[in-house]
């Protein structure tokens, strides 16, 4: 339930913000919003809908999305009647400039809310930064390490015995330094048997355990690296107002490059596509998340957002980018597309969605009940 819970949550904030940004920007060039929705209608039915100032702003029964209505716009609704709204009013005589910045409203406001959440987080609990780059063991996180400063999961560490506190100096014999070089070591080592030698107390301690590994992007390249689960002795540092948003702006800016890259991965074949999840997934993360505590679930937000941002801005019939590319494309030609070829477009553009949606939702079930 708790799962269920905080994945509607998290799902009707990144929509109702994504279309809020639809909306302003709509009404900021004096476009007819003519539906404000979140969440789809099954069968012609809604939770709840209310006519205010010629807008019928309402709730549907399928949360999975939403979607903001313009005049004289040809969206994922497939409405074609014809509009008695002045043409000034309407989307497709406005100017190519005015459609792509309304279109690309919803991506950006994605962006900002990611922005502003990762800002108050890092404002509210302060910027953690290494006390220094001695290779001592620190504490990572609570569900890894306990009170006692022993590692509770079954990670190489575990294993192995470390605990917080522990100095590691050597790898395979070969003397440990620093932080920095005892990363370089087990990073460039997955899933090897490796020989390490530390010292907890003036004592002399060694073992041998085989790394655990993780597929990361690391200088923008995927990569198989060499985990222990161990992390660095780390200080909290408050932060100010300026500070934080530009580490919020940064945070953003690292999140979207690793999204990218991964999406650049998946198509090119060396990221396998049962990497990817879909609503099944987000409802288990989102449930764990809410069970953490509501910053997990705030920063689990966040990092979402960045993910719709960054889908919807693609260049697929039904998305925001599909929209963004045909008006660039009549831009160029001097004229409108049909309306017979759009509804064609947005056909396939909906079939194309339909299917990646059939097949992450295949995915998310094997994951559940095959693993």
């Amino acid at each position: 339930m708790i799962s269920l819970i905080a994945f509607v949550f998290s799902i009707v904030i990144l929509v109702f913000i994504h279309e809020l940004g639809h909306y302003l920007a709509a009404r900021s060039v004096r476009v007819k919003v003519e539906k404000f929705y979140i969440g789809f209608n099954l069968f012609g039915y809604s939770l709840f809908k209310r006519q205010i100032n010629g807008t019928e702003y309402g709730i549907g029964w399928f949360p999975l999305g939403g979607y903001v209505k313009l005049a004289g716009m040809l969206d994922e609704s497939l409405d074609i009647s014809a509009s008695d709204v002045p043409k000034e009013n309407q989307l497709q005589y406005q100017s190519s400039i005015a459609k792509i910045w309304i279109m690309s409203a919803g991506v950006i406001m994605n962006f900002l809310l990611a922005i502003l959440i990762f800002s108050v987080m890092i404002f509210r609990s302060g910027i953690q930064e290494p006390i220094s780059n001695e290779s001592i063991i620190g504490i990572t996180s609570e569900d890894v390490i306990n009170s006692k400063g022993e590692f509770v999961k079954k990670t190489a560490a575990y294993e192995l015995g470390l605990k917080t506190g522990d100095k590691i100096t050597e790898i395979n014999n070969v003397e440990i330094n620093s932080w920095n070089d005892l990363s370089s070591a087990i990073h460039s080592q997955p899933n090897e048997i490796i020989y390490v030698k530390w010292i907890r107390d003036s004592q002399i301690k060694e073992g041998s355990v085989r790394t655990d590994t993780s597929t990361t992007i690391v200088d923008y390249k995927l990569k198989t690296i060499g985990l222990l689960g161990i992390g660095p002795q780390t200080t909290i540092r408050q932060s100010g107002v300026v500070e934080s948003f530009s580490n919020g702006c940064s945070m953003t800016q690292q999140f979207l490059f690793q999204m990218i890259f991964s999406l650049y991965a998946l198509i090119s074949g060396e990221l396998s596509m049962e990497h990817l999840s879909g609503p099944l997934g987000i409802a288990q993360v989102a449930g764990d998340s809410a069970k953490a505590g509501i910053e997990p679930l705030l920063y689990l937000i966040a990092i979402l957002s960045i993910n719709l941002g960054l889908v919807n801005i693609l260049p697929i019939p039904g998305l925001d980018g599909g929209h963004i590319l045909i008006t660039l494309i009549e831009g160029a030609l001097g004229r409108e597309i049909s309306l017979n070829t759009k509804v064609a477009i947005q056909n396939v553009g909906i079939l194309i969605l339909l299917s990646l949606f059939i097949f992450i939702m295949f995915n998310d079930i094997s994951r559940l009940f095959f693993n």
